[in-house]
């Protein structure tokens, strides 16, 4: 999933959205029912929120540009990728990354908000871990990027902790019964990592070919990596 202008504005325009609500019933209760401030659809409420800004002059079209093309192409999956595959290649680095997965993250070049408390938990053949965030949608931005829609949405939150298991069979992952299944639930003070297990047959590949391998699904922990599928999912 391609993080989009839309990804990146939907939480400020949601919190636009909920804090002119009062101001909208109150519109309502004195006949205005015609004007309606923000749109119902979130994505009219982001385009509008979107064009608000800039014709307002708050808000600069190509420097949001160049925001948004951040979180594309520089901060994202790919970053996790890169830790993972350096996990994989050199058992020192795993090490540390096990150990103070922020100081050895940041000897990648990542690290800042919402990234700066991080635990790395390691899947292995008998254990398999899954990350939640059961309050909101807390997210390790640095390496992973934005929070994709699934991961944010209620139903993710609570039936991950209840039911673990089930919600991987519906991302078409089935854990045989002798794997135990850990659920970390992410909070603003701690976010968590899955280094995923290395599939077989990736012995003798470089770095720069294991990233390829590692997705954005297998480090929340809804996946396995895969030796026959490429590309750091967004």
């Amino acid at each position: 999933m391609t993080t989009t202008r839309r990804d990146f504005l939907a939480a400020a325009a949601a919190t636009a959205g909920a804090a002119m609500t009062p101001d909208l019933n109150h519109a309502h209760q004195h006949g205005h029912d015609e004007h309606q401030a923000v749109p119902s659809d979130p994505a009219l409420r982001v385009k509008a929120l979107e064009s608000l800004l800039v014709e307002k002059g708050l808000v600069d079209r190509a420097a949001l540009d160049v925001l948004v093309d951040a979180y594309e192409h520089k901060i994202g999956p790919r970053n996790g990728a890169r830790v993972v595959a350096r996990a994989w290649s050199d058992p020192a680095y795993k090490q540390r990354l096990l150990k103070d997965a922020d100081a050895a993250i940041a000897e990648m070049g990542y690290g800042g908000l919402q990234g700066e408390h991080m635990v790395v938990v390691e899947n292995s053949p008998k254990v398999h871990n899954l990350v939640v965030c059961t309050l909101c949608s807390c997210y390790p931005w640095p390496v992973l990027g934005l929070p994709p829609v699934w991961y944010k949405s209620a139903p993710y939150r609570s039936r991950a902790v209840i039911d673990p298991r089930g919600v991987l069979r519906e991302f078409g992952l089935e854990l045989a019964e002798d794997v135990e299944v850990r659920v970390w639930d992410s909070t603003a003070e701690l976010r968590y990592l899955v280094l995923p297990e290395r599939s077989e047959g990736t012995e003798g590949m470089s770095e720069e070919a294991l990233e390829a391998l590692v997705t954005r699904d297998s480090m929340v922990g809804v996946a396995k990596v895969s030796a026959s599928k490429a590309g750091n999912a967004a």
